[in-house]
């Protein structure tokens, strides 16, 4: 076991009854389920969450060398892939004229 910012590296971030990690499987069940009470018909996965919370925290003005630490990217091209260029957005809104 060990600690990386006060925090147990292989502690469950989501608990089994039995308090400790859940099985692939029952992640994938509870995914599943979630996306159908919630009127989803794209398929979704687990990673799909990550994919999500990137995107999301970094549209939202999350710095990405944060969003890179969060998910323990080794390296920051990877979370790059996740800022995504937006039509109706131009770079040119952040020069004073």
């Amino acid at each position: 076991m060990s600690y990386k910012n006060n925090v147990i590296d292989d502690a469950p971030v989501f608990r089994s009854r039995k308090g400790g990690h859940l099985d692939p499987s029952q992640v994938w069940r509870i995914v599943k389920k979630s996306a159908g009470r919630a009127g989803i018909k794209k398929a979704v996965s687990p990673h799909w969450f990550r994919h999500a919370h990137a995107s999301h925290a970094l549209d939202r003005g999350a710095k990405i060398s944060l969003v890179k630490e969060t998910l323990a990217h080794s390296s920051i091209q990877t979370t790059g892939r996740y800022l995504h260029a937006k039509p109706d957005e131009s770079s040119s809104t952040y020069l004073q004229v």
